[in-house]
């Protein structure tokens, strides 16, 4: 349990964990596939997202999730405690994997902009199964009241040898920049 300045401790499984490299997930928003399609991330193919399983239990394991477009889509109870991470314009969202209305795997979804006139208000995601869409941001459906759950997302220089983000090697050929984790955590409650 840790403890937060306004407030006192944080609730159980709220705990921050990191879901990889910011370099490992390919920038979505400039396409209309699937999250689950492959793209060029790098010189490499990658999918669109990640998924964790990330039960709330104190100190329990979270473990990344392979999946695959060719499977069927899991059950219910599979998606309980899953976390979905992307990339979508430059910009990292965690969110439930499980679609509220359906409770069909979100990672089968497709990112998209919202706009007005031209001007991006916020981004959305679109559930394939019965095409209800829901804000990355506030998680509110398009229809009905459904919500989706939006996790916290923290992007942090890597810690290398003691030092933040500063590589070792004279040889690298990667940009100055310093190399990026992404980290993620159940949104915390007011109140």
């Amino acid at each position: 349990m840790s403890w937060h300045p306004f407030g006192g401790p944080s609730r159980s499984g709220d705990e921050w964990f990191s879901v990889g490299l910011a370099s490992d997930f390919p920038d979505l928003g400039f396409d209309e596939d699937s999250l689950l399609d492959n793209r060029f991330c790098g010189p490499d193919l990658k999918p669109g997202c990640k998924v964790f399983h990330a039960p709330r239990e104190p100190g329990s394991a979270r473990t990344e999730i392979a999946i695959a477009e060719d499977d069927g889509p899991p059950e219910d109870e599979d998606l309980k405690d899953q976390v979905l991470v992307f990339q979508h314009r430059g910009t990292f969202h965690a969110i439930d994997h499980r679609c509220p209305h359906s409770s069909y795997p979100l990672s089968r979804g497709t990112p998209f902009d919202i706009e007005d006139f031209g001007v991006m208000l916020s981004a959305g995601i679109t559930c394939p199964k019965h095409a209800w869409s829901f804000d990355l941001h506030t998680g509110m459906s398009d229809r009905a009241r459904y919500k989706l759950g939006v996790w916290e997302t923290q992007v942090r220089d890597v810690k290398r040898h003691g030092l933040l983000g500063l590589s070792t090697a004279k040889s690298d050929a990667v940009s100055e920049q310093p190399e990026k984790e992404v980290w993620v955590r159940r949104k915390q409650r007011m109140g």
